[in-house]
């Protein structure tokens, strides 16, 4: 059965893609580079544990950065990265699985945002960072079909926006007739 919320199918997708990304990195990659020039495999996956540990705080509790603090600073990958991602991608999983989830309001570094909203974020940076783990370790570099579409429809309104952010590359123009995972990966400043 489909959950009541196309948003939650799709996080547990994506969660579910970048994690097996995660269980097939071999012990000689973590130091690996990846396509975001300045993280290694180990920093890539960092952000995205970084990222997924903000939820039950953010959602579940409705604090703000502030209250946070440094909390959710530093390395929290520890000496088992893949245990770490394991643990906060099951506990985003169920957070934004809980009734009502995303009807609240998540108070983000930038305002106040939709958590629909928020997670359909976290869902499109999954999505790319799994394409930029896949290449990072060899690993299957196409994406889900529907993860694609839905990635693109996030990005689309928002790409001059990334590059201005400093987090991204300048978009890159897609060859005629590129499929969507080039047009998404262009959007995001990527080189297929």
């Amino acid at each position: 059965m489909s959950d009541p919320h196309p948003v939650l199918d799709r996080q547990t997708e994506a969660l579910e893609l970048f994690g097996r990304r995660v269980h097939a990195i071999r012990d000689d990659q973590w130091e690996a580079p990846t396509p975001c020039t300045a993280w290694s495999v180990r920093d890539l996956v960092g952000h995205l544990v970084a990222e997924q540990a903000w939820v039950p705080a953010l959602v579940r509790d409705g604090a703000t950065v502030d209250s946070v603090g440094d909390r959710l600073d530093g390395d929290l990958l520890g000496p088992d990265p893949v245990a770490a991602w394991d643990a906060v991608a099951g506990a985003s999983r169920e957070v934004f699985a809980e009734p009502g989830a995303l009807d609240r309001t998540v108070h983000l570094s930038f305002g106040d945002v939709p958590a629909d909203d928020y997670c359909a974020q976290l869902v499109t940076d999954l999505t790319v960072h799994a394409w930029d783990l896949s290449r990072a370790i060899g690993a299957d570099e196409q994406l889900p079909e529907d993860l694609l579409s839905f990635a693109v429809r996030e990005v689309t309104p928002h790409a001059a926006e990334l590059e201005n952010s400093g987090l991204f590359a300048a978009p890159e123009e897609p060859p005629p007739g590129a499929d969507v995972q080039t047009k998404l990966l262009c959007l995001v400043g990527r080189r297929p």
